[in-house]
């Protein structure tokens, strides 16, 4: 059977090896060696400062939230993985659903715009699949508005904007480093603050909203550390990292020439690099969509509608939507998203490629 993910393993010695240092020093947690030398790598790779690690993607979230001191209501997109508003309401944070743009499926800036109220406090827009969202209309919303704005980055690892990490733009970009991931620490997340003081009050927050010499407590805080473990993966995966890409590359560039003319794809943002974390297909219908799923199923293939159903259309998030998520409705409905990982071999996409042919008849 051939999972529409699959997590990358790292060599083994390699591994070994670190943990053998964590072993040794028997420093496991608390801001170690390998969570620091993990952070500075990643800063340098990515081309970002500002750069803390977090246990998880949505502990990024929330850190982020808290950080920016953000109350009252964010405006963000239904067409998401629920960790974006989840985080949001656990912070008491309401979030409130505008539409997307039907070709880059990325929250819409004009539909934020219309929704804004006074009880307006941030914009979270999220960068699907990677491909960033209109930043530039964020900024000026931004500042016209007078709110920060978050980027959910979770699937952005390594994309360039004109030039420069998407992970630099809006106030604070959260990223994923779970193990669906490109790039990975089994669990783990991060953020990039633009901002230093903001950097600074989220390091503290981090671990507990201890103080410098732990002796006194000058923040809320919470426990959102990344363990010396999870570096340790995440360096080993590191070493491999230009290997990864390059063949979730070319994996995505078999289906887009095998599906071309087919299948609908996303319009990617001009000026920005692909980094291959999905593949993302859009079907003419939701029947048809659910005729390539049982096609791919045949041959023993697993896709995942993702984003279905979006978040407007779950039971905890009904009353936090408008009826302007008109795209995000027709998108959720028609999308799938093929197998794509390191190891995927060109058979198998070949198989995988004429099952999707075969449902779309």
């Amino acid at each position: 059977m051939i999972l529409v993910s699959k997590p990358y393993m790292p060599n083994l010695d390699l591994i070994n090896k670190y943990l053998s240092q964590v072993h040794e020093r028997s420093w496991i947690t608390n801001n170690g060696p390998l969570v620091r030398e993990l952070t500075s790598v990643l800063q340098d790779y990515l081309g970002v400062k500002n750069l803390i690690l977090t246990a998880n993607g949505t502990l990024a979230l929330q850190l982020a939230y808290k950080a920016l001191r953000i109350k009252g209501e964010a405006l963000t997109t239904p067409f998401t993985f629920v960790a974006t508003a989840s985080s949001m309401k656990w912070q008491g944070i309401t979030p409130r659903f505008c539409d997307i743009e039907p070709d880059t499926l990325g929250l819409c800036p004009q539909a934020v715009k219309e929704a804004f109220t006074p009880n307006t406090k941030a914009i979270v827009p999220v960068h699907v699949y990677g491909n960033p969202c209109n930043v530039e209309k964020f900024e000026d919303l931004s500042e016209d508005m007078k709110v920060p704005v978050i980027y959910d980055a979770s699937h952005t690892f390594s994309i360039k904007y004109k030039g420069q990490s998407i992970l630099n733009r809006g106030d604070a970009s959260t990223i994923s480093f779970h193990a669906t991931k490109l790039f990975h620490t089994v669990e783990g997340g991060g953020i990039v603050f633009k901002d230093d003081e903001v950097f600074e009050r989220a390091r503290l927050m981090l671990n507990f909203g201890l103080g410098e010499n732990a002796e006194d407590i000058v923040a809320p805080g919470i426990n959102a550390k990344m363990s010396e473990v999870h570096a340790a993966y995440g360096l080993s995966v590191l070493h491999s990292i230009d290997e990864i890409l390059s063949e979730r590359a070319e994996v995505l560039s078999y289906y887009h020439q095998g599906l071309n003319g087919v299948v609908e794809l996303p319009r990617w943002r001009e000026g920005a690099t692909q980094n291959a974390a999905y593949a993302p297909i859009i079907m003419d219908s939701e029947n048809q969509c659910l005729k390539v799923l049982e096609s791919l199923k045949k041959v023993g293939v697993v896709a995942r509608r993702y984003f279905y159903p979006s978040l407007h259309h779950t039971s905890e998030y009904k009353s936090d939507w408008n009826d302007s998520c008109k795209n995000v409705t027709g998108i959720a409905n028609r999308v799938i998203c093929l197998p794509l990982y390191p190891g995927l071999e060109k058979h198998d996409v070949a198989n995988i490629v004429e099952a999707v042919k075969e449902g779309c008849q």
